[in-house]
């Protein structure tokens, strides 16, 4: 039986043979496909295995890859997604990663064989993935299965282990932070950096570049191809992207935007990569939240709430007149989440701006000036407005610092 798997249910089970059925639900209900397997990849000894992802069919038999994050909850009625685009091109395994139904199922263990196997939410949280269980049964003739028992993964730790020793490597880095995966990156042999860079799923490797400086990040990318490079850096930071792509060839960079699924990203990278890179413009991302003053406190705070919003973002709202996309309607002020605590949630954010919030910069406002004022007024980010008032994006101020710090800290 198939139980309701939320992730605020971190005891509930699905089973593979049982997911297989299920059609992928965005998050209006509509079927976009139907799960074919489940990705899983190597873990450290003694935890879990991941799941990173499912294998979807959609019209067409085309195979898409879905992200395990974007997954919201499983039931009977089918895996339906979190809100959010989806990348339709054919599903490619990688190194390192193992396919449930192709790799894991039907293996022999003993005189017995791998009849199926289950996922849960892990219990740390938000819409994340990890193998349970393995149920084992015993061939019979004319190839019936006869029922079996069901055992943890921790008894057959050898079932995700595709003896690579690249892939052991990276599940050692997988819980550690961005800027410590970075540090024992860079002290690698170059051929090894890429390896690991190569064996890497794409958000994790979209997080360690964002640690590296430019000339780094385009050695260890090297070896990739397009289509995963354009992947990656739409996983990234759009103004870390940006820097990126202005150490590349333009050629390069060009085949590198056309590559990028989503268009308007790669419209937002065309737009900053307009601005010098030690500019205000060159810093900014042009995705912070950005709200209508008619807005209420409550519906902001929930915004702020919201998983895939970078902490430095969420620190603070801006406010605009419509349209609430870079460049916006006229820019009226910001507000940071401390004061939208302290005051009614129906009231609206319009009437709760920031007196003493920092006054904008212009887009080619020179970094050393972008460090002062936030320096000056103690901020977390700064908005960047054009000459008609329009809001471009903010300047946070883990920008600012990757830019005073020396070249090559990392090593020292």
């Amino acid at each position: 039986m198939l139980h309701h798997v939320a992730v605020n249910q971190p005891t509930t089970t699905a089973y593979l043979s049982r997911l297989q059925r299920l059609s992928l639900l965005d998050g209006e209900g509509t079927v976009i496909g139907r799960v074919q397997d489940v990705v899983v990849v190597p873990s450290t000894p003694g935890e879990p295995p991941p799941v990173i992802g499912f294998v979807v069919g959609t019209a067409g038999r085309r195979r898409i890859f879905v992200n395990g994050n974007k997954v919201a909850e499983i039931d009977a009625s089918g895996v339906r997604l979190v809100q959010g685009t989806l990348d339709y091109r054919a599903f490619r395994k990688r190194e390192g990663e193992l396919l449930a139904r192709a790799d894991i199922v039907g293996r022999r263990i003993g005189g017995e064989v791998v009849g199926d196997l289950s996922i849960i939410p892990t219990p740390l949280g938000a819409r994340a993935w990890q193998v349970q269980d393995v149920a084992l049964v015993t061939p019979g003739v004319l190839r019936r299965r006869r029922v079996g028992r069901t055992v943890t993964w921790k008894e057959l730790p050898e079932l995700f282990d595709t003896g690579r020793q690249v892939d052991r490597q990276v599940a050692a880095l997988r819980d550690l932070h961005p800027s410590e995966v970075a540090t024992r990156v860079v002290r690698l042999p170059l051929a090894q950096r890429r390896q690991l860079a190569e064996a890497m799923e794409d958000p994790e490797l979209a997080d360690l570049l964002e640690e590296l400086p430019e000339d780094e990040q385009i050695r260890l990318i090297q070896d990739l191809g397009v289509e995963r490079v354009a992947t990656v850096l739409g996983e990234m930071e759009a103004d870390d992207a940006a820097d990126l792509l202005a150490e590349m060839s333009e050629g390069d960079r060009e085949e590198v935007l056309g590559a990028m699924e989503d268009e308007e990203q790669a419209d937002d990278l065309r737009r900053l990569l307009t601005y010098d890179s030690r500019s205000a413009g060159g810093l900014m991302t042009p995705e912070p939240l950005i709200l209508r003053p008619d807005v209420t406190v409550g519906e902001a705070l929930a915004r702020l709430r919201e998983f895939d919003l970078p902490q430095v973002l969420a620190c603070n709202v801006f406010v605009t007149e419509p349209p609430t996309e870079a460049p916006t309607g006229r820019y009226l002020g910001m507000v940071g989440f401390q004061r939208l605590l302290r005051v009614p949630p129906g009231d609206p954010i319009g009437r709760v701006l920031d007196d003493e919030a920092p006054e904008p910069v212009a887009p080619d406002a020179a970094e050393i000036e972008v460090a002062r004022r936030l320096a000056a007024y103690d901020g977390l980010a700064l908005p960047v407005v054009d000459r008609a008032g329009r809001l471009l994006g903010a300047v946070t101020v883990d920008d600012v610092l990757d830019r005073v710090l020396p070249v090559g800290w990392r090593r020292r």
